[in-house]
């Protein structure tokens, strides 16, 4: 009887032993940690990170977001017009590429504000105000059409068009990078810097592609 007690002990000691859980290597490579927009980023031991508090956004992001929806919006009217009004095969398909582009572009912008409780901004309404004061005149704006502008491209057909379209978006475009570099240097909120970022690397290639349509 002793004999199995003995035998049962020794099975439960090593049964404690099999338990025991072996050691878990540590990892000792430092941490990366992002910078704010404009800052680099900078590295810090294991164990020392913390969640990174962000800055709430400010005046410059949230103009930049609204804004660029109004401005989309005037990209997106005149690339309606291509299918009736253009005569080359590729400026139709660019102006199908920025409309199918900024139309989403447009409503994740205005996710951005309702998620900050800021003033959406309705791309359908006639002066484009929605909930951003309502200003019919946004011809302040970098690369802005004016109305006779705009009225002398719904005006055109042809070869004509062609040219006229991409001369103004063009300009356009260039008038988007202009608003994206004052919010890269002006505006706190990272994700309004990731979104600057796509809509900048979009409309310089598109640039590119117009600059050599105008030239051929």
């Amino acid at each position: 009887m002793l004999a199995t007690v003995g035998v049962v002990v020794a099975a439960g000691g090593l049964v404690a032993c099999t338990q025991e859980e072996p050691n878990t290597p540590t990892n000792s490579a430092p941490v990366i940690v992002p910078g704010r927009p404009g800052e680099e980023a900078s590295t810090i031991a294991p164990g020392e990170a913390t969640p990174l508090e962000q800055d709430p956004p400010n005046e410059a992001d949230v103009t930049f977001v609204q804004d660029m929806i109004v401005h989309h919006a005037q990209a997106v009217e005149m690339a309606e017009l291509a299918p009736t009004r253009a005569s080359a095969k590729d400026v139709k398909g660019l102006a199908d590429r920025i409309a199918d582009s900024q139309r989403p572009e447009m409503d994740m912008l205005n996710r951005w504000l309702e998620q900050h409780d800021k003033p959406t901004v309705n791309p359908e309404a006639p002066d484009h105000g929605g909930g951003h004061g309502g200003h019919a005149d946004h011809t302040s704006m970098p690369g802005f059409a004016g109305p006779e502008q705009m009225a002398a491209l719904q005006a055109a057909s042809g070869a004509r068009f062609d040219t006229l379209f991409l001369q103004m978006m063009t300009t356009h475009h260039e008038g988007a990078l202009t608003m994206i570099d004052e919010v890269r240097s002006g505006g706190l909120d990272v994700r309004v810097q990731e979104i600057a970022d796509d809509i900048a690397v979009t409309q310089i290639d598109e640039i590119h592609r117009m600059r050599g349509m105008l030239g051929a």
